[in-house]
């Protein structure tokens, strides 16, 4: 991976620590994963380039974090060369007159709405009360529960359970359960790098959803960086609308969670 440098500009941090977090599921993962899924993950300048075929994320087939065009051609001539979905996330209104012309030159046009970054610091929010459903970290032993918990929540095969389930207990990560009683019912997980850190992996049980796991969730996570000293976490969302409201943008933002950039989603 290269240096960053001004020929090499770093991403933001934000995206920073999201691409980070994918690295090192890919490390965790990709030797436990059968050879047919074909999971690989190329890490640049800072940003990374990730394919697992049979994941039907927008996350985990990608581009993510690049900000020169010689880093996206790399990874454009590499992902090309890969099956199943493939897409570039991008911050258009940030970009580049350079990258801008890139992406022209390459046909690409933007793909659904878009993710939403949002951010939240400790030093200017406080953390929330205490929430009426009970939370708890994943134990080891329950790491295969969990990774099927969060392939049920995402639709993914159940082949793909061991992905997930190879991020608990790993350094850098905290894995959570939100319960009912002692019933497993939502899923959370985040990566903590420094003082930065990303969330992710957040699901519930159809049956359990709307009654406040998520939130729960989201502040178990952020007093657990808070008590690691975490001072910035960050999250992304589907682009929320007028005629497409985002449930999961409207908890993290009562849970003081503000907005910073939109990225465009554009399919290779």
């Amino acid at each position: 991976m290269d240096p960053c440098s001004f020929d090499h500009p770093c991403p933001t941090v934000e995206d920073a620590i999201e691409a980070k977090a994918f690295i090192d599921l890919y490390e965790a993962a990709h030797g436990r994963l059968r050879g047919k899924e074909q999971f690989e993950c190329v890490p640049i300048n800072g940003g990374c380039t990730i394919s697992l075929p049979r994941a039907p994320a927008i996350g985990l087939n990608r581009i993510l974090g690049l900000t020169t065009s010689e880093d996206l051609d790399e990874a454009y001539d590499w992902m090309k060369k890969r099956p199943g979905n493939r897409f570039l996330q991008l911050n258009v209104d940030a970009a580049s007159n350079e990258l801008r012309h890139w992406i022209q030159s390459k046909g690409l046009l933007p793909y659904g709405p878009g993710w939403a970054k949002l951010r939240q610091t400790t030093d200017t929010v406080s953390l929330p009360s205490p929430s009426a459903v009970k939370t708890r970290k994943v134990r080891l032993d329950e790491a295969e529960v969990f990774g099927a918990m969060m392939c049920a929540g995402f639709g993914f095969p159940e082949s793909l359970t061991v992905l997930w389930a190879a991020i608990v207990g790993r350094d850098g990560w905290s894995c959570f359960y939100a319960l009912d009683g002692e019933t497993p019912v939502g899923t959370g997980a985040m990566f903590a790098s420094g003082s930065y850190a990303w969330l992710g992996g957040g699901t519930t049980v159809p049956s359990f959803r709307n009654r406040g796991a998520q939130k729960a969730l989201i502040q178990a996570r952020l007093q657990e960086g808070a008590d690691h000293g975490v001072s910035t976490f960050v999250v992304e969302t589907e682009v929320p609308s007028a005629e497409k409201p985002n449930i999961s943008n409207s908890n993290l933002e009562k849970m003081g969670f503000v907005h910073i950039y939109n990225r465009s989603n554009f399919r290779l």
